[in-house]
């Protein structure tokens, strides 16, 4: 009877390292799935910010409707479909500019830039640098950009405020402690 409990008991503390295990990989999953939306969308909208925003472009149907006129508009170059397609396209390969920290008060994987858009030095003590981490946030992006094409040009097609919380967190899910991560400003 003995024996009986003391295998009940180890298979009771299998079972639960096995469920903390699958719970802590569950969770680095949606921390790579946020970490790389989160870094999508800073790059984003940094191109977006690199492009002349007095240039426009020409949208809508060149043809001429039975009344002589067309619909056209012009819309800034920076958010056309076409430029965000575009932008799209590239935005996965600048993982590799991303580390890995681990945020000492959530214990929560984040992702962050290691490499200077403009030759300052940065602080990269905290941050973990690896081929592992660069590929594993690149394959994230790129599934993120396939999957949800539309929800990114359709954010940002129209200047929308917040577009980290409200694209990863509230349409996609793919962030669900958004609210904890600090907001950065470009």
């Amino acid at each position: 009877m003995k024996m009986w409990h003391s295998l009940q008991s180890l298979a009771l503390c299998v079972l639960l390292a096995l469920l903390v295990n699958h719970c802590q990989g569950t969770r680095q999953g949606q921390d790579l799935k946020c970490g790389a939306c989160r870094a999508m969308v800073d790059e984003m909208e940094w191109a977006i910010s690199q492009v002349d925003p007095n240039k426009m472009i020409q949208t809508g149907s060149f043809r001429i409707k039975p009344d002589g006129s067309q619909s056209i508009r012009e819309v800034p170059l920076a958010r056309s479909e076409g430029n965000l397609l575009e932008l799209m396209e590239e935005v996965c390969e600048r993982m590799k500019d991303y580390g890995e920290r681990l945020d000492p008060t959530t214990s929560r994987e984040t992702y962050e830039r290691v490499t200077s858009r403009n030759g300052k030095p940065m602080d990269l003590s905290e941050a973990k640098l690896d081929s592992r981490v660069t590929s594993s946030l690149k394959f994230a992006c790129e599934t993120i950009v396939e999957q949800y094409e539309d929800e990114i040009i359709e954010f940002f097609a129209h200047e929308t405020d917040n577009v980290k919380d409200k694209l990863c967190s509230k349409r996609t899910d793919l962030c669900d402690h958004a609210l904890q991560i600090p907001h950065d400003e470009l």
